[in-house]
């Protein structure tokens, strides 16, 4: 009996059949190879922390005064407009992007940088729809540059801000074709099959899901390097094992994880509240209520409505299915 698990019924209508074949592919080899450790390849990126933006952007300070050329210095500038740009702060980060293009406007990297931070900037301040040709102009400039890291990023966000499921779908299988294809973008295939799988779990395409995640969480695993998002692909594994009826399986992947942020010392209110969910669903109800109140402890103000109400549920000893 074969021992993949391909991607069938509404994931192959929605996907189409190249990217089936490729993830039934991409499953097969998985399980006979192990996958060499991912390089990232853009420079700067080993200067961020997304959970700090105070230290990414004192870091990106120091470089941009290392920087020898003005590429170089345009190139840290966008960086510092990413940092505005998540901090909600447009204008500046806009500004940061128009100083970026005056000082090393005309360089192929810096002008694939700028149009990437300036869709996401446009992106997150609620305006998809123009955001959307600056990430298709980043993908072609960066691949014609042979910048193939930065293209699989420019791919990945033309995907987020594709204005429907087609366009989605097709910028994705671009992605994957590309990580596969380039060593220097094989990174993206993690992010852009997360991504995927997460659109799938919402539309309760489950079943679909399940196999999408697994994947996901094969080529983290080929960058031991980032344990975080190992975890983190672990998780979508379990709740998407959870959503299909499997709550023992999923237990032992929410587990691992849960392990993994204790000794690491990155506690993840998610893994605890997926850990809960499990219990609950095997009838295990203390252990349930006891990673709910750590769930919500870590959550702190941050959880929806809905979640503390579930896990206050939970924390109760009650919610089992």
């Amino acid at each position: 009996m074969a021992d993949t698990m391909p991607p069938h019924g509404a994931l192959a209508e929605w996907l189409g059949s190249g990217l089936q074949s490729r993830l039934q592919q991409f499953e097969s080899a998985r399980r006979l190879y192990r996958f060499p450790r991912i390089a990232l390849v853009d420079r700067l990126r080993p200067l961020w922390d997304f959970d700090d933006l105070d230290l990414s952007e004192r870091r990106l300070t120091e470089q941009l005064e290392r920087e020898a050329d003005d590429a170089g210095r345009a190139e840290v500038l966008t960086q510092l407009a990413r940092v505005e740009g998540l901090r909600g702060a447009f204008d500046r980060c806009g500004d940061l992007l128009d100083e970026a293009a005056r000082v090393g406007g005309g360089s192929a990297v810096v002008d694939v940088r700028i149009a990437l931070e300036r869709g996401r900037m446009l992106r997150s301040s609620g305006d998809a729809t123009a955001a959307y040709p600056l990430f298709v102009t980043a993908f072609e400039h960066a691949g014609a540059a042979g910048e193939h890291y930065l293209a699989g990023d420019a791919v990945h966000m033309a995907a987020l801000a594709a204005a429907d499921d087609e366009g989605f779908r097709a910028w994705t299988t671009r992605g994957i074709e590309l990580g596969e294809r380039e060593p220097t973008a094989a990174y993206w295939r993690g992010p852009l099959l997360n991504n995927l799988g997460w659109m799938l779990n919402e539309r309760g395409a489950h079943d679909e899901a399940l196999p999408v995640f697994e994947q996901a969480l094969a080529v983290r695993e080929g960058d031991p390097g980032n344990e975080y998002a190992v975890e983190i692909a672990r998780y979508a594994v379990a709740v998407a094992l959870r959503a299909v009826g499997r709550p023992a399986e999923a237990a032992a992947q929410a587990e691992r994880a849960v392990a993994w942020s204790l000794g690491a010392g990155r506690h993840d209110p998610y893994f605890h509240e997926e850990l809960a969910e499990d219990y609950a669903a095997l009838g295990r109800a203390d252990d349930a209520a006891e990673h709910a109140r750590q769930a919500l402890d870590l959550f702190d103000s941050d959880a929806t409505p809905t979640q503390r109400a579930r896990l206050e549920e939970l924390g109760r000893g009650g919610g089992g299915h």
